[in-house]
């Protein structure tokens, strides 16, 4: 089952449990965070324990936790990761973001199985083969357009399956899943939560003619994801997961970016009200926040809608992959151990802390942190800065420079505070019994709960007054998850009744109803596999796939495949193979596509859109062009001692059985 297709589901990223806490209370309808291994991100692991606190928490408001489980495994990793998933499901968890089909091969718990970004779902052929394997949420890739996306919804049932789409933070340059730069360069797999992030190096960009198109570039390097703006769209296309990228990010972005899409989502959500097909949130509670989302305050390259309204020149963080901040004025004056500034709003507010920064001659970014800052002119916006480091380091500063602030302490303290309110909306009925009270809860979800309390009956002296009383003193829920939309007084006779007794009866209604809501929640159910198997949209498979063991080797024959190679982290693609691709072309960033024009003029003449070449140091990597789909290759080999590595390190252990990959389904097998 996936979710109905009225509602949205705001998805946020959480490092640890304390994070994915405040993703919850910051409007998250669900959360997704690192188990303690066998996720695409090798530094963000939890323990099962704490993944049990945050579920906790989170099922308190409907909110789900998805665990990432997104690596290629190895065969000895299996058995581990099939331990793992049980101890997960035991804990509470409602998901697995899963990348390696092999998975679907061993016996795992009734657990909902989602799709990866690592499994690179472009096409709808592919979307529609992992809905009828049984995932029930697959999150596409980040590069489709609009129509791309209607397309595969159009061959999926919204039903079975629900569409998931990256709406902010960092953009990875390939196709999730197929960038191996890291695992050719380092021996660190990007498939194995390793990725050492070669796409935000600098680079020259050659031709082939071994002239210089482009100088210490970070041509690899995009902008930040920010699809505020088409939120609309996307759900008119079949999206109903938003997902925030950054299970690397700290407190401060998850609270800000999860509050802003709340805020965007609840208007798309209240604008729709009266419409033929009405939206909802897909768990419980509305938020307040005490402070204006921005996600302009937390880092950021600059932001793009990246390919969702077509393919646009302007995606890329070339000049720098560190963030650029946001203008605030220039300098005018520099002295022994100060600078000058005027900022563009007089109303802009400097702080000791502060972060600042300017583009050198040379375009490359240079800090530039406030030890004390102090006003001049309040008017005119008039700052004296003092940095914390000497002004001798700080290259090219001089009058006239633009500054940006890509750090606002205030902004930043601000967000360590209790920054916002979560609450469920709840009814509340009072009534006399023949022994006294009755106390009856029903919140927004429907779900009701009944307390009771003796009484000696008194009857109040003013009856609006009692009333009056009684309400207001119902409506207070303290520091509990609900808020009273209304409070009724059902008496046959106005009793008084004391706060000594209304107080403990309010209180044991809440508990009540929390101990119903934890009854009433549900699992989420995992869908069956169509049956027979469904055959692969293709019958051979290169190590584009990923199958690095034989339960995933396995999976494939069972659905059709005829020829399976390894991953490329076996290391057996010894020759010059696409080490990425990506949908984005430096031939077309730079002006060279033949679609543009047939060639501009260089520097030492005329430079065509022939393959390009990207150096950093001792590392080249050539550019391949296909038109045809509009995709690029980033081409290359892996390093000779980064291959006797990964051979030494997958050589068997006394006793144990080696990797074996074959191109027929193994005759006795024992996996599936």
């Amino acid at each position: 089952m996936s979710l109905p297709d009225h509602q949205l589901e705001l998805l946020a990223p959480a490092r640890d449990a304390d994070i994915g806490i405040e993703a919850v209370n910051h409007g998250a309808d669900a959360v997704y965070i690192g188990g303690p291994s066998f996720g695409a991100r090798a530094n963000a692991d939890n323990s099962v324990t704490e993944i049990a606190r945050l579920t906790r928490h989170a099922h308190r408001f409907n909110s789900r936790v998805f665990v990432t489980l997104n690596t290629v495994l190895r065969d000895d990793e299996l058995e581990p990761s099939r331990k793992l998933v049980w101890q997960l499901y035991d804990a509470g968890v409602d998901a697995l973001i899963i990348q390696d089909m092999g998975l679907l091969q061993i016996d795992l718990p009734p657990i909902q199985l989602h799709a990866s970004t690592q499994c690179d779902i472009r096409a709808p052929e592919k979307a529609r083969f992992l809905q009828d394997v049984g995932l029930s949420q697959i999150v596409l890739a980040r590069e489709l357009s609009l129509p791309q996306i209607l397309a595969i919804r159009a061959v999926t049932d919204p039903a079975r399956c629900t569409l998931e789409f990256f709406v902010h933070g960092a953009l990875c340059v390939a196709y999730s899943g197929q960038c191996y730069i890291s695992a050719a360069h380092t021996g660190r797999s990007a498939n194995r939560g390793e990725c050492n992030q070669a796409c935000r190096l600098p680079y020259q960009v050659v031709d082939d003619k071994g002239r210089f198109v482009a100088h210490d570039k970070h041509v690899l390097s995009m902008k930040d994801n920010n699809q505020s703006d088409n939120l609309a769209a996307l759900v008119d296309a079949g999206i109903r997961s938003f997902k925030i990228e950054g299970r690397y990010k700290d407190m401060g972005y998850v609270k800000n970016i999860t509050a802003h899409y709340r805020k965007l989502l609840d208007a798309l959500i209240d604008e729709r009200q009266t419409s033929k097909q009405p939206l909802a949130r897909s768990s419980s509670g509305s938020t307040t926040f005490s402070f204006i989302p921005d996600p302009n305050q937390n880092f950021n390259r600059e932001f793009t809608d990246y390919f969702v309204q077509g393919r646009q020149a302007d995606i890329g963080a070339f000049d720098t992959p560190k963030n650029p901040g946001q203008p605030i004025g220039f300098v005018t004056q520099v002295g022994p151990n100060w600078v000058e500034l005027e900022t563009d709003q007089p109303d802009t507010v400097l702080h000791n802390g502060d972060g600042l920064c300017y583009y050198d001659l040379q375009k490359e970014l240079v800090g530039l942190a406030i030890n004390r800052a102090e006003s001049l002119n309040a008017a005119k916006g008039r700052w004296r800065v003092f940095p914390k480091d000497a002004l001798s380091g700080l290259k090219d500063l001089r009058k006239c420079v633009e500054v940006n602030r890509n750090r606002d302490t205030e902004w930043v303290r601000g967000l360590e505070k209790k920054s916002s309110d979560r609450r469920i909306g709840v009814w509340l009925q009072l009534a006399d019994t023949p022994q006294g009270l009755a106390l009856s809860l029903t919140d927004e979800d429907g779900v009701t709960a009944t307390a009771r309390a003796t009484l000696t009956r008194t009857l109040a002296k003013d009856k609006e007054a009692a009333n009056a009383s009684l309400r207001e003193h119902l409506s207070k829920m303290g520091n509990s998850i609900f808020t009273a939309l209304s409070v009724q007084v059902d008496f046959s006779q106005a009793w008084f009744v004391p706060p000594s007794v209304l107080n403990p009866l309010r209180r044991d209604a809440l508990e009540a109803l929390e101990a119903e809501r934890a009854k009433a929640f549900r699992r989420l159910p995992r869908t069956a596999a169509v049956e027979p198997p469904v055959p692969y949209p293709e019958d051979t498979l290169s190590y584009l796939a990923n199958v690095f063991n034989q339960a995933s080797h396995a999976f494939y024959a069972r659905h059709g495949v005829k020829l399976i190679a390894p991953a490329f982290e076996a290391a057996q693609e010894l020759g010059e193979v696409s080490l990425m691709i990506t949908k984005h072309c430096v031939r077309f960033s730079l002006s060279l596509c033949p679609k543009q024009a047939k060639g501009v003029v260089g520097v030492q003449g005329t430079v065509k859109a022939e393959p390009l070449q990207l150096i950093n140091g001792r590392d080249k990597l050539t550019l391949r062009f296909d038109c045809k789909p509009c995709e690029m290759h980033v081409m290359g080999t892996i390093k000779n001692s980064v291959l006797q590595q990964t051979i030494k390190s997958l050589a068997p252990a006394p006793g144990e059985v080696p990797i074996t990959f074959y191109p027929k389904r193994p005759v006795n097998s024992s996996v599936g």
